[in-house]
């Protein structure tokens, strides 16, 4: 049985399915997808923390499924745009966990993973898995990874 590690960038596919399909990710769907016939070593949901109650309840959904949520404080900076960032985050824990599963799963569109999962495949003889809205992926992603799954239907509330 193969043994994978899952990240997700919690707010990447946030917006990504909201800004294509209008509609919310099915992180039960995608659980089910990603880990059938695997062993789970690890899934980290990484996400921003504004504190709101239906926040936490989402937040509770996703522990509930199985995945550790990783929190990061929202930053409102003084001119009004936001901080709220897991790239470093995501990329120590892909590290951490390569040499001990044969597949790593991302869920992001973010372009700036690409040079981590060319990474993962060289230095620890990985597969890598992204899951992403197909029009908002980087193509550096997509084609950096060993397997790209198209975000459709299937994977949608």
């Amino acid at each position: 049985m193969e043994k994978i590690a899952l990240f997700v960038d919690v707010q990447n596919i946030y917006y990504t399915t909201k800004q294509s399909y209008q509609r919310h990710f099915n992180y039960a769907a995608f659980w089910a997808q990603a880990t059938a016939n695997r062993e789970v070593v690890a899934a980290f949901a990484y996400a921003i923390d504004k504190g709101d109650s239906k926040q936490q309840g989402f937040q509770q959904i996703l522990r509930n499924i199985g995945f550790e949520v990783k929190l990061r404080p929202f930053i409102q900076r003084s001119d009004g745009s936001a901080k709220g960032d897991w790239d470093v985050g995501i990329t120590l824990d892909v590290i951490d966990y390569a040499s001990q599963v044969d597949v790593i799963v991302l869920l992001s569109g973010d372009g700036d993973f690409d040079l981590l999962l060319a990474k993962a495949k060289s230095a620890y003889g990985v597969t890598t898995e992204v899951y992403g809205v197909p029009k908002l992926t980087a193509p550096s992603l997509i084609k950096s990874a060993s397997r790209f799954i198209a975000i459709d239907d299937k994977l949608l509330l």
